[in-house]
């Protein structure tokens, strides 16, 4: 039984490491298509694209792992099934379920490490990853000149070079609008050429200029709007430093990500949603204590009623009290009844965005909670899907087994999000959106599971006629 335990935990474990991996790259190469544009052109280190992938990577796994454990299992018995060794198996007296045995041993512990990823691993890759991401999202692109080309990247001036020399740095034909004083084009220097240089530790641009001419309008005279006075300085060598912090990458203080729902585990998640319930019950409090105390004869109106001139009310008020008031005051008090209804709408609208604001986040808080749960608990349905379904069908390989796992992935994910976008709306409580998924997954790895056991033909398509004609008793035709 030993060697048995150690064929089947090694048919299992490579293709579980092929397929994870295969998985991972799939994933990361979708999020490198969606971010291109924020990485491409903005100079960055290799170190730091790293660094954005492995973070990437690492938060792809709540992915990748659920799906590479249902390949996998689909994988492994398909090729036992079709090199005959699981009827082989069978034939020697041994059930599918001592079969599957290690197998699930193997499953509940990668369950509880999926758990334990989730819950300390994966808050800290977020904010890795995100912090890093914003940055580079905010990092202006490299500093490029271009021949005949108006270059305004670096922060209040405007470049044109007219050509550029092979060696990179000999500049000819050079104008400069200098903007730092945000007065338009006021400020000009024109040079025949110059050199560009940059300082050691690459933080500012050196253009020494020869054979040039600065124009520029004083703005700072007496009377300068009458005369427009108007000054021009020829130079024969000029220095202008240019400041490049701007395109280097500066890190934020991770600090400021580290409330996030996405980057804290379940115990900092129930006490961060237990603040937030008591500010929105705090909020709930104030503004219905205020409401009642500005608005309360509000409360007097019946709103599904509609008010003729024949209806009392208690105060024995009349709707036609203002025809003792002439037109000018008429229109002042229905003007002043309008402002306080706009008033009151607009204080209503802006309550109710708040406590909506807050009560999204609470609900994103509980979201959280549950899916560090339910990924370790998919792992576990998939592999009692992917393991009988391999069992029944005896395909082995990536091509039958792969289109088979991408459709119940499909469905898992579906499910998922759509449950996810319930309770992110406050349509289903978190408890039910989250779980719809694994619900849905259980008795369907349950039936497949049952059936890989009886060795039932479940893809015969003659027994499937035969079940139907039992249940609907459709009339069979007589051979004459």
């Amino acid at each position: 039984m030993r060697k048995l335990t150690s064929f089947i935990l090694k048919s299992y474990l490579g293709p579980l490491v092929m397929t994870f991996f295969i998985a991972l790259f799939i994933l990361l190469m979708q999020f490198l298509w969606t971010y291109i544009d924020d990485l491409v052109g903005k100079g960055l280190e290799w170190y730091v694209i790293v660094k954005l992938l492995l973070f990437a990577s690492t938060t792809f796994v709540p992915l990748a792992l659920p799906l590479a454990i249902l390949l996998s299992s689909l994988m492994m018995f398909g090729n036992l099934g079709e090199n005959y060794e699981l009827v082989a198996m069978k034939a020697a007296g041994i059930s599918l379920s001592r079969i599957m045995r290690p197998l699930v041993v193997v499953t509940i512990l990668i369950s509880g490490v999926a758990f334990y990823f989730a819950n300390n691993v994966l808050p800290k890759a977020n904010l890795k990853f995100l912090s890093l991401l914003y940055d580079i999202r905010e990092k202006k692109l490299a500093f490029n000149i271009k021949e005949g080309v108006f270059y305004n990247g670096i922060e209040g001036f405007v470049i044109r070079v007219g050509q550029k020399d092979e060696d990179g740095n000999t500049i000819r034909d050079v104008m400069v609008y200098d903007h730092t004083k945000h007065q338009g084009n006021n400020s000009l220097t024109v040079a025949e050429y110059g050199k560009m240089e940059l300082t050691p530790d690459k933080r500012y641009l050196i253009f020494r200029l020869y054979n040039g001419t600065n124009y520029e309008e004083r703005t700072d005279l007496r009377h300068a709007e009458i005369t427009h006075p108007f000054q021009r300085t020829k130079f024969h060598e000029q220095f202008q430093k240019f400041d490049l912090s701007a395109f280097q990458l500066t890190r934020t203080d991770e600090k400021l990500f580290k409330s996030n729902y996405e980057m804290l585990n379940i115990s900092q998640l129930q006490r961060s949603e237990d603040s937030i319930r008591k500010n929105l019950n705090k909020q709930e409090r104030e503004f219905n204590s205020l409401f009642i105390h500005n608005y309360y004869f509000l409360s007097q109106i019946d709103s599904l009623k509609k008010i003729t001139g024949k209806d009392k009310n208690p105060n024995n008020f009349s709707p036609d009290i203002m025809i003792a008031c002439n037109l000018a005051e008429r229109q002042k008090i229905l003007e002043s009844a309008k402002n306080t209804a706009s008033f009151v709408l607009e204080n209503l609208k802006q309550n109710k965005m708040n406590l909506y604001t807050l009560n999204k986040l609470v609900y994103r808080h509980q979201i959280v909670i549950h899916k560090k749960i339910t990924f370790s608990i998919a792992c576990f349905l998939l592999f009692f899907i992917g393991a009988p379904l391999g069992a029944i069908i005896r395909k082995g390989g990536l091509g039958m087994p792969a289109v088979i796992s991408t459709v119940f992935f499909i469905l898992f994910w579906v499910l998922s999000l759509t449950g996810e976008k319930y309770a992110a709306e406050g349509v289903l409580p978190a408890y039910q959106g989250i779980w719809i998924a694994p619900a849905v997954l259980l008795p369907i790895g349950v039936f497949l599971t049952y059936k890989a056991t009886v060795d039932a033909s479940l893809l015969d398509i003659e027994a499937w006629i035969k079940f139907f004609n039992k249940i609907f008793r459709f009339p069979t035709s007589e051979k004459s």
